[in-house]
């Protein structure tokens, strides 16, 4: 069956607030610079239209002529703001007086004192010009005066570079910051979850209540769901609970009336060939009930193994009773059952489990034995487990490996002739694993089979 994809939910969850904490950090780091950049442009403007404006403001008209007075505070308020090349130009009447004849006009000419910004290529270097205007009154007439001032911008660049690395600075700052608080939110935000999967993994086998645990509301389908699921699973056990026990009583109860009916047939009958075929009869009857045993005792066992819920119980007070329960079937045999069996062994486990153990146990070793032979059965506490030894003087394991025999429906070479299903011992096997217990299955020196129980001791 294939496996489901399985993805993290905290992990995707993680990716995606980082990467949305990337772009917000990448449009901060952006935001700011561009906005560092618009108020140093700005700055730089009102300082350059002030010197401009204080240029313009310091031309006077007088007899003959026009006097202009560069003081030195209007070029060193430009100055201030960096190393930077200073053009200037004065046009009066659309003359050029003084200055840089060559230095671009604008666009479109200013008609008052407030000044008009651009920027142009000037002298191998892009220049940012403050252009003010203003009108003088020369000989009697009044005329324009334009005054262009312009400053390169290269300390505008150096800080426009650095307001750009503080920027990404902030950004990678904004960002970093970020990772705790994605993984904080991820797992505050996942943590419903994982509370709830603590609580139904706390639960016992037999625990199939519904889940009434705190979920957030976008978890109520899947809870919804599950406790639907946990209802059908509940009805399902307690069917297949009821199917093996009205099992186990509609097929064991006409088989032992079947063979009780051929067994008073048996004695009633004086033709041979009636009394032969009324054994076969018997045989078979002994041999489906045997096998039907066999397969509901499994069946019960896989069932009972999931169902956790075990009990203090004494192991020495059980073993005598199973040996009690199939000492009648020894002594047809004539096979002696030998009892060494200490006063009390204290587990915990599944009665029915443990039962129906020891009763295969007992009964391969009854069972392939020869008559006028000795089953011993020891019942001891070895470190800290409650061991049960049951050795034969049987047909032994044949050769075969133990962990073959442990299999469904395995049987050793050597029992051919006895029947059998082959699930005795799977049955052992799988009721020690249950319960924490091991099963250990050895040929014995001189003849027959060891078979050891063991479970923890309380």
């Amino acid at each position: 069956m294939a496996r489901p994809v399985a993805f993290s939910l905290r992990r995707r969850l993680v990716g995606q607030l980082l990467a949305l904490a990337a772009v917000l950090a990448l449009v901060l780091s952006l935001a700011v610079r561009i906005g560092a950049e618009r108020a140093a442009q700005a700055t730089l403007d009102a300082v350059l239209g002030s010197a401009a404006l204080a240029l313009a403001e310091e031309m006077r008209a007088e007899e003959g002529g026009v006097v202009i007075d560069v003081q030195p505070a209007t070029f060193s308020m430009l100055a201030a703001m960096g190393e930077e090349r200073i053009f200037y130009r004065v046009d009066i009447g659309g003359q050029t007086v003084t200055g840089y004849g060559d230095l671009p006009l604008p666009e479109g000419l200013p008609t008052t004192l407030a000044p008009v910004f651009y920027t142009v290529p000037f002298r191998d270097a892009r220049i940012r010009v403050a252009a003010v205007a203003r009108s003088l009154r020369v000989e009697g007439r009044a005329s324009p005066v334009l005054v262009l001032l312009g400053q390169t911008r290269e300390g505008q660049g150096a800080i426009a570079a650095r307001l750009g690395w503080q920027a990404a600075a902030l950004g990678l700052a904004v960002f970093l910051v970020a990772i705790p608080l994605a993984l904080l939110v991820a797992r505050s935000l996942t943590a419903p979850i994982d509370r709830l999967a603590e609580a139904v993994g706390r639960r016992g086998p037999r625990d199939l209540r519904p889940v009434r645990d705190p979920a957030p509301r976008e978890l109520l389908p899947f809870v919804t769901a599950l406790n639907s699921f946990i209802g059908r699973l509940r009805g399902t056990l307690s069917q297949t609970e009821t199917f093996i026990a009205e099992a186990a009583h509609h097929i064991r109860t006409p088989l032992a009336v079947m063979r009780n009916e051929a067994e008073l047939a048996l004695r009633q009958s004086g033709e041979e060939a009636t009394r032969a075929r009324l054994r076969g009869l018997i045989r078979s009857a002994d041999d489906a009930a045997r096998s039907a045993g066999q397969l509901l005792d499994h069946a019960t066992v896989l069932y009972r193994a999931d169902q956790a819920d075990w009990a203090r119980l004494d192991l020495a007070e059980m073993v005598r009773a199973v040996a009690a329960r199939l000492a009648p079937a020894s002594e047809m045999k004539d096979i002696d059952l030998v009892l060494d069996i200490a006063p009390a062994l204290p587990c915990e486990g599944d009665a029915v489990l443990i039962e129906a153990a020891l009763r295969n146990i007992l009964d391969n070793a009854i069972k392939y034995s020869p008559p006028d032979t000795v089953v011993e059965i020891t019942a001891r506490i070895e470190g800290e487990t409650a061991l049960v030894r049951i050795s034969d003087r049987g047909r032994g394991l044949g050769g075969a490996a133990p962990e073959r025999l442990l299999r469904r429906f395995r049987r050793g070479d050597n029992v051919g002739d006895v029947t059998g299903s082959g699930l005795g011992l799977t049955i052992v096997e799988q009721a020690a694993s249950a319960m924490g217990g091991s099963f250990r299955l050895r040929a014995r020196e001189g003849g027959g089979a060891c078979a050891e129980f063991c479970l923890p001791l309380v």
